[in-house]
């Protein structure tokens, strides 16, 4: 090579020697013997774009806010690689470029401490609120608590623990340890309650059973009384609703066993009914047709006819005997009716006739009648008159006095 060739960064030299200008001169970078100086040097240039693009990644990444740490410790790597890199270009601008990240690295650091604390503060916040729920439910009654709906309850909420231990931002390791101590302790309260209650329960349980398996054995001797046990097996059923629960399942199966006792007792009673039923037909044909013929005395005014042939009817009515069992109020109730028509009739007779209140009858009758003749003197007199205030007042009193005498005399 006859003579060097320059670049604004960097020269070869004759000997194929590369050169990378600085500010306080040049420095050599490495040699590049079998090739044109225009080959050797962008053989360097290269080199520089490499590192330029590896300080513009990382400016990239401190400006989507990466972890500052890394940043910091890239640009640390990086400032070193620049400050004795192989290569031609402006590595002072990649320097200066790197110092500024620095700066950067700074803010980042800050603002991503300001983040970690706030997210921490979430954590534990989020965390105290899933122990404080858990202590929630085991500081329930027991006696009252839905255990199935608290197990759910409670499972979620250590669901939601794990996933947040796992997924969520770090909490310092000693107030973890201290929330994860209540919850356990929670956890621990709720399961201790829960067994006391089902023991409890289940001994409730034990004893209602041996109750009903007692009652049951007392209904199954009822059946050789058949429809006279009745009475007894309703008592026994007023015991067994007042015995309480055995648990569902064996609840059923006692249940079952207790109905099947009565229905021995319910079936012999049907037959009993179906007998009378049969038995009793014509009676009821005989009651319904003294029904019909009992029907006019229920428009009778005339209270000795109506007395006389209601008597005559319930004389006929006793003769007949027994109806049907389903039967009986359908036909009393008709019967009630017209005895109730004829004891009205008795009734009013009474009123009417009775010696004190027909006495006393009469005595306001007569003054009222001594008062009317009074009142139509006066009235004469104001018309004569013209006083037309006499005129109403002696008309609105006659009025009066002749309504009440009505209402005495009916």
């Amino acid at each position: 090579m006859a003579s060097d060739t320059q670049h604004p960064w960097g020269r070869v030299d004759e000997t194929g020697t590369v050169f990378v200008i600085e500010a306080d001169g040049e420095r050599e970078v490495g040699q590049f013997p079998d090739a044109t100086p225009d080959e050797a040097l962008a053989y360097y240039e290269r080199k520089f774009t490499d590192l330029a693009g590896q300080v513009t990644l990382l400016e990239q990444r401190a400006k989507r806010g990466a972890p500052a740490a890394d940043i910091a410790k890239t640009v640390s790597t990086l400032s070193t690689t620049v400050a004795t890199a192989n290569a031609v270009g402006d590595l002072a601008a990649l320097a200066r470029r790197l110092e500024a990240l620095g700066g950067t690295v700074t803010q980042l650091t800050e603002q991503q401490s300001a983040e970690d604390r706030a997210a921490t503060d979430a954590a534990i916040a989020e965390r105290t609120a899933i122990v404080e729920a858990a202590e929630k439910l085991a500081a329930a009654d027991p006696a009252k608590t839905q255990w199935k709906q608290t197990t759910t309850e409670l499972d979620a909420l250590f669901a939601c623990w794990q996933s947040h231990q796992h997924e969520g931002a770090r909490v310092p390791k000693g107030v973890a340890n201290e929330l994860w101590k209540r919850f356990r302790a929670a956890r621990t309260t709720i399961e201790t309650h829960r067994k006391a209650f089902f023991s409890d329960l289940d001994n409730a349980h034990r004893d209602v059973r041996s109750r009903k398996q007692e009652l049951i054995d007392r209904a199954e001797a009822l059946a050789p009384k058949g429809a006279d046990g009745i009475p007894t097996y309703r008592g026994l059923l007023d015991d067994w609703k007042a015995a309480g629960r055995a648990g569902k399942k064996q609840d059923d199966a006692l249940w079952a066993r207790f109905k099947a006792a009565g229905d021995v007792l319910y079936g012999a009673k049907a037959e009993v009914d179906a007998a009378e039923n049969e038995e009793f037909s014509a009676n009821l044909t005989a009651k319904l047709a003294l029904l019909d013929e009992a029907q006019p005395i229920l428009s009778e005014t005339d209270r000795t006819k109506a007395r006389a042939a209601l008597t005559g009817i319930q004389r006929r009515w006793d003769e007949i005997g027994k109806v049907p069992r389903d039967q009986v109020k359908p036909v009393e109730e008709r019967m009630r009716k017209v005895e109730n028509a004829v004891r009205k009739l008795d009734d009013d007779h009474w009123v009417k006739n009775n010696p004190e209140t027909k006495a006393r009858a009469d005595g306001l009758a007569g003054q009222l009648n001594s008062a009317i003749a009074k009142l139509e003197d006066e009235l004469a007199a104001a018309k004569a008159s013209k006083d037309k205030a006499a005129i109403a007042a002696a008309t609105e009193a006659l009025e009066t006095r002749k309504a009440w005498l009505g209402a005495i005399n009916r």
